[in-house]
């Protein structure tokens, strides 16, 4: 039988696919319901709450190359590899380990991913991802895929590297809609 990603030979070796493979339907694919089961049961946000389905969501689109709405067993891989990167990230600059980041520790962890934006920038992360002036860990990952599916999308479009692109209007929306 071939599962997605693995033409002719189940993935049995890899220590992820047992999680991917309790959720994932017959279609060898999952859903965001089914990667909200999987991230809860695997206790990938520790002490936190689980992720909210909204981020379920936006951590499958963006990946979602084909537009299904599902992820294949390849991207639910780099998926994990992306929470993990961004729960440290959370973690180092969660100073006083409250579980939750204020304004200065959102603009270290954005710093730490490798993105230079300007405080007027941070201020409409923090108004948009946060409760009573704290971001929590599910907020926080919602921020970062959004700030990597659309800094994705927008090097694809500045073929100069130099910070300017174009969009047609269907594109502009297609690529913000869909996260």
């Amino acid at each position: 039988m071939a599962y997605p990603g693995y033409p002719g030979q189940q993935p049995g070796g890899d220590p992820l696919w047992g999680y991917f493979a309790a959720v994932g339907g017959q279609d060898g694919q999952i859903d965001p319901v089914e990667l909200q089961q999987c991230l809860t049961s695997t206790g990938f946000s520790g002490s936190y709450q689980p992720f909210s389905l909204e981020t379920c969501r936006v951590m499958i689109a963006m990946l979602d190359r084909d537009f299904s709405g599902k992820m294949g067993f390849n991207e639910f891989k780099e998926l994990w590899a992306a929470l993990n990167g961004w729960r440290g990230i959370f973690y180092q600059y969660d100073a006083d380990r409250s579980g939750f980041i204020n304004y200065q520790e959102l603009a270290n962890c954005v710093r730490g991913m490798g993105y230079n934006l300007n405080p007027q920038t941070l201020n409409v992360l923090m108004k948009r991802y946060n409760k009573n002036g704290q971001v929590t860990f599910d907020d926080f990952v919602a921020c970062a895929v959004r700030l990597r599916a659309l800094t994705d999308a927008f090097r694809r479009r500045d073929q100069a590297q130099q910070g300017m692109c174009t969009f047609q209007y269907d594109d502009f929306l297609q690529c913000t809609l869909c996260i």
